[in-house]
């Protein structure tokens, strides 16, 4: 191979490299929607709710209010429009699943005879994912700074929760 072929490959090699890195890249695995909206159905359907879809507005408020939460990862709520879980785990190790199965793990303190929780227990994060109303979810992750931990939130729309009413 003389120069002028050497230096023609190596340009060429180089071209190609550059145009395999510009490619845009498929992320591995499911995406986040899919993350957060498969374990919600898997709870609606458990009691013949129909499935909830993800909303792009909805995961754009969560986003922000996640935000707005990275600084302490506070578990507070938002207070706005939508109905809201929110999560919060130490270290960055969560996923999206634990997040949802944490909140329909709330399943076992709902009693749907008295449309009540059991005294002292949490069961709104459960009953506002399976509320009959909800159509659409959109969620948001973030990990916060100085090792605070991740911080996860669900919008709903429609909200649910409605005091007197049962979920389903």
């Amino acid at each position: 191979m003389n120069s002028h072929q050497g230096t023609a490959l190596i340009l060429t090699l180089l071209l190609l490299a550059s145009t395999c890195l510009a490619l845009p890249r498929k992320p591995s695995g499911p995406s986040l929607a899919a993350q957060f909206l498969a374990p919600h159905n898997a709870a609606r359907a458990a009691i013949r709710m129909p499935p909830l879809t993800w909303d792009s507005r909805l995961a754009t408020y969560a986003g922000w209010w996640a935000t707005q939460r990275r600084q302490d990862c506070d578990l507070r709520h938002s207070n706005g429009p939508y109905g809201e879980n929110i999560f919060w785990g130490s270290g960055t190790g969560w996923n999206p699943g634990q997040a949802v199965a944490a909140w329909a793990s709330e399943r076992r303190w709902y009693d749907y005879r008295s449309n009540a929780c059991a005294e002292g227990q949490m069961c709104g994060h459960y009953t506002q994912i399976v509320w009959r109303s909800t159509r659409r979810v959109g969620c948001a992750v973030v990990v916060c700074f100085k090792d605070g931990g991740t911080f996860m939130v669900c919008e709903y729309d429609p909200p649910g929760n409605y005091i007197g009413e049962r979920p389903y």
